[in-house]
């Protein structure tokens, strides 16, 4: 039963934590904290009120690691979120291109160079393609 009576305190320390008010988490934690200091000091007022602060530092603790565990999944969510947004946007040029592509219709005009003297080179007569798309 005296273990009973440790246990519950602490439980109301952890579980107040995470409660939904930071407030009632604190409470709770000065209330199992002064409990605990009350029990294992026999009455000692002194130890009592160091109990309840030990408590609330407890709660203040887990309330603090929550919220910085919430912050890291927001933050890795976010950046999830944002490298999705990026590859579809890559996935919806990829398919304007293909779109795009698949539909021109492309010819190649022939354009014939003439031998020609450039700055002092000379140049053979050769044939270039045109490349138009339509």
């Amino acid at each position: 039963m005296k273990i009973l009576s440790y246990l519950l305190p602490f439980a109301l320390v952890v579980g107040g934590g995470c409660a939904a008010s930071r407030s009632i988490g604190d409470l709770a934690g000065a209330a199992g904290g002064a409990y605990l200091g009350h029990e294992l000091s026999g009455g000692d007022p002194g130890l009592t009120a160091a109990g309840a602060a030990g408590g609330v530092l407890l709660s203040e603790g887990v309330h603090y690691l929550s919220r910085r565990q919430a912050d890291k999944a927001y933050l890795n969510g976010y950046d999830k979120g944002r490298s999705d947004a990026v590859k579809a946007q890559y996935w919806l040029y990829v398919g304007m291109q293909r779109e795009r592509h698949g539909t021109t219709k492309v010819r190649l005009y022939p354009v014939q160079l003439p031998e020609q003297s450039i700055d002092g080179a000379i140049f053979q007569p050769s044939t270039k393609y045109l490349r138009i798309e339509e």
